[in-house]
């Protein structure tokens, strides 16, 4: 399946858990004051990628314990991220992902709520600069909430991790 990406970072120890590989898909449209990855955005930038060739990448890096989805917006692409996620889910892995949306939004909508009910971890909510801080793990600003998406899918509340270092 196709997906538009910006890039690809194959061992990354700071977009969640251990050592992960990143998927940055391109386009996103909330422009971020302060946006950490602005060249994400233009919907048409980027290029073409595979699923199963991400996936195939993933695997032959055995230090992999997860994949990433950030961006540009990953519940922009819901369709093929979601396809990526059962497959790594398969092969063991766990997902984390970033959106500037809201959990509570993304229940709402079929395609995305599809590629939620396959995110193991959620950090949501925009990027606010006003609310940066460098103390926050795999986060930008202090409004941002790392969801354990099981959990909350199960009890019907988002359910928020606290993963800094305090």
């Amino acid at each position: 399946m196709q997906i538009r990406l910006s890039g690809i970072v194959n061992d990354s120890i700071v977009d969640g858990t251990g050592i992960r590989m990143t998927v940055f898909v391109q386009g996103c449209t909330h422009n971020c004051k302060g946006c950490h990855n602005p060249q994400t955005h233009d919907l048409n930038g980027g290029y073409l990628a595979d699923t199963d060739d991400i996936l195939e990448k993933a695997l032959k890096n055995p230090l992999l314990e997860g994949l990433t989805f950030s961006g540009g917006e990953p519940f922009l692409q819901p369709v093929p991220l979601a396809d990526l996620a059962i497959k790594a889910h398969k092969a063991g892995y766990n997902i984390f992902c970033y959106t500037g949306f809201l959990y509570e939004q993304l229940l709402e909508d079929g395609e995305r709520k599809k590629l939620l009910e396959n995110v193991d971890f959620l950090v949501d909510g925009p990027f606010i600069e006003e609310q940066k801080s460098l103390m926050l793990n795999f986060r930008g600003s202090k409004n941002q909430r790392i969801i354990d998406v099981k959990k909350s899918l199960e009890t019907g509340v988002p359910v928020v991790l606290n993963m800094d270092d305090n």
